[in-house]
């Protein structure tokens, strides 16, 4: 199910906006306002098509007020009219700006398929697949316009497309499609040239020169709706490509911009559909519809700390599509990005989509082009009520990889068992409310005094069990003056390191400080 407000959203502003709210019912189907008849009935959405003027407009309001009917679309500026809008702040169904120049056919289309898929979500894509599918065959009818390589991306330089030839090519070309985004160099050069900042106003082929790192020239020609700008299709122009051609490439951006609409709003759909649903699963252990268990809460992560979790998000949803899983669990919770993935006992040869060994064989793939991208997979959980540990537990090592204290890669719990033990118990001591006595607050306070370095001292001699060849190896100093720094230590405060338990209380108070071992003055 779908309400009218997110149905707007997901299809987006290049189409739909939202003027007056309604009632905020659910919708299940759109329909044509027939003279004569009822418009529409609870849950339909009403389509003003033939509505020119603004007292038919009201009348159209009215007549699905009385239907019982949850929304009204009409072209813009109509929807704008003063006495429109008062119509509609009164009544019941939602007001709804359609952009001027959009065929009403092809808001059917659109409409119909996100409420489909809203409505069945899970047996299989109903219409993503299809339309993943016509972006690939319109990739090839591109580059046979253009007789050379094409991709097709989206406004954020994510690969939707590309066409069968990529013969003569580049590496930046092939980088962008197994990586399925530009990469970060390439993004830099463009958008240092000024070619994002043209495609986002204008609708001219924008033609890109050759760059002193070996990308070929490329010709780009943006694909935009209602002014908004939703992708560009990128030609590989080794060759100068005749204008007629490229008018041709013009013509067939704006098919492509309504399979790119359909696109966006499909996946919105499907992913506000699942989000709850998997929330719920992720923090109670409710309900979930997926594959067989055993079953592994992992988290979704990029060490680009530029990109937000919408970002994340879509970024994700392309690569699991471009590696075969069509219908991820994937959700965000407590600005967090996890994925429910299965994790068969016997993995087989062939990875299936959505399983832990198929993440590890994308997180090969990818992170060859983008060393920034990770994951972290919690323990196993055997049924649904242990999704919520098994998502704890991958949040605890996402925490440790974002802060540098885990590699980036595909990180399991059973791996990091050490790190999160060891974080669990330094996060406890509590030193911001008090170190509770001991010799580290006199340590402390003379190497603050005196630039002294007994803190990190005292840690390179934990980790290295007391051996002092080791511990001023780790500190860079002569054993001498490491035996000089532990007599003075035992002078400033005492020092009882006989005790297990002592040890392992000041190591603890040490990490919770943030105190590393290194070279500071004696």
């Amino acid at each position: 199910m779908i309400s009218l407000t997110d149905l707007v959203d997901s299809l987006g502003p290049g189409l739909l906006r939202m003027v007056e709210h309604g009632n905020g019912s659910q919708v299940h189907d759109v329909v044509l306002a027939e003279p004569g008849e009822a418009a529409g009935q609870p849950g339909d959405i009403v389509l003003g098509v033939g509505v020119t003027g603004p007292a038919d407009a009201v009348a159209l309001l009215e007549r699905a007020h009385a239907a019982g009917a949850d929304g009204v679309v009409l072209k813009a500026p109509l929807a704008d009219d003063p006495g429109v809008v008062a119509a509609a702040r009164r009544l019941r169904p939602a007001l709804v700006e359609l952009q001027p120049d959009t065929s009403w056919t092809h808001v059917v289309w659109l409409v119909r398929g996100a409420i489909d898929r809203a409505y069945a979500p899970l047996p299989g894509p109903i219409g993503a697949q299809d339309v993943h599918n016509d972006l690939y065959a319109l990739a090839d009818a591109a580059a046979e316009i253009a007789d050379a390589p094409v991709t097709v991306e989206d406004a954020r330089s994510r690969v939707l497309a590309y066409s069968g030839r990529q013969d003569t090519t580049d590496p930046a070309r092939v980088s962008t499609i197994v990586g399925r985004r530009v990469p970060p160099q390439v993004i830099a050069h463009l958008r240092a040239s000024g070619v994002f900042r043209r495609l986002a106003r204008s609708s001219d082929p924008v033609f890109v020169p050759e760059s002193p790192d070996g990308m070929l020239p490329r010709l780009v020609v943006p694909v935009r709706a209602g002014g908004e700008w939703l992708g560009s299709i990128w030609v590989v122009a080794r060759t100068p490509i005749p204008p007629g051609r490229v008018q041709r490439l013009t013509d067939l951006a704006s098919v492509l911009a309504l399979h790119l609409l359909r696109l966006r709003a499909e996946a919105g759909v499907a992913r506000r559909v699942s989000a709850d649903q998997l929330r719920a699963a992720l923090r109670d252990g409710a309900p979930i519809t997926a594959p067989a268990p055993p079953w592994r809460v992992v988290t979704l992560g990029t060490l680009d700390e530029a990109e937000d979790i919408r970002q994340r998000l879509d970024l994700w949803d392309a690569i699991t599509y471009r590696f075969g899983w069509h219908r991820p669990l994937i959700g965000d919770l407590d600005g967090v990005l996890f994925a429910v993935l299965t994790d068969p006992p016997r993995p087989r040869t062939e990875a299936d989509p959505g399983s832990l060994p198929w993440l590890r064989h994308v997180l090969d793939r990818v992170r060859s082009h983008d060393h920034a991208l990770y994951a972290a997979a919690g323990g196993v959980a055997h049924s649904r009520t242990e999704l919520p540990r098994s998502r704890a537990e991958a949040a605890e090592l996402d925490a440790l990889v974002a802060s540098g204290h885990l590699p980036p890669g595909l990180i399991l719990l059973e791996d990091a068992w050490d790190a999160v033990v060891v974080e669990r118990a330094r996060t406890a001591t509590r030193v911001g409310a008090g170190l509770l006595g001991g010799p580290l607050p006199g340590l402390r306070a003379h190497d603050e005094r005196h630039g002294t370095a007994f803190l990190p001292t005292l840690a390179a001699w934990l980790d290295h069990f007391g051996d002092p060849k080791g511990t001023a190896q780790e500190l860079g100093v002569h054993p001498n003056t490491l035996r000089h720094r532990l007599r003075r230590m035992a002078e400033v405060s005492a020092l009882d390191l006989a005790s297990p338990r002592v040890r392992m209380a000041l190591r603890l108070q040490l990490s919770a400080l943030g105190h590393p071992t290194g070279r500071r003055n004696e």
